[in-house]
């Protein structure tokens, strides 16, 4: 399973004087403990969907042509586009660079199939002599601190 959840809580209507109106849909994504909104429109999930095309078979999506200003079939599409997204999640070992750029997630660590077979990496140690956590505040930062345990754990995740 991917440490990567996402649903979509909400939407909204946004209006404009220079085009018509449309749904924006927020999407929470939680990774590695931490959560993050996002949003998107549908016909950015639309793109998506295209792009993916290219190099996975992706699950259906919701109907590009309904009536966006009735609540029930918006809240249909909701729940269909927050299917699509996780079972794009579920079906997928590695995620395509697509999908995790559409959610603003820059760069996934994975262990490929082979390293996971018995050709591993070497990977760089760091030793406390007590645990960081439990320190006094005033000796270390939280910032150095998940710093640190963000390198330890995380290693190949980039920060924003």
């Amino acid at each position: 399973m991917h440490p990567v959840r996402v649903s979509i809580p909400s939407f909204r209507s946004e209006n404009n004087s220079i085009e018509k109106g449309y749904t924006v849909f927020k999407i929470d994504v939680l990774m590695s403990g931490r959560l993050y909104s996002i949003e998107k429109r549908y016909s950015e999930f639309h793109a998506l969907h295209k792009m993916l095309k290219r190099s996975i078979k992706p699950p259906e999506m919701p109907s590009k042509h309904v009536r966006n200003w009735v609540p029930k079939v918006l809240e249909q599409r909701r729940q269909g586009l927050e299917l699509y997204l996780q079972t794009i999640i579920m079906e997928n070992e590695v995620l395509p660079k697509i999908f995790l750029d559409f959610l603003n997630i820059r760069h996934f660590p994975s262990v490929p199939k082979t390293e996971s077979c018995g050709k591993l990496s070497h990977q760089p140690v760091m030793l406390f002599l007590r645990d960081p956590y439990l320190l006094p505040h005033d000796e270390f930062s939280n910032v150095v601190i998940e710093g640190v345990i963000h390198g330890i754990f995380y290693p190949d995740l980039q920060p924003r």
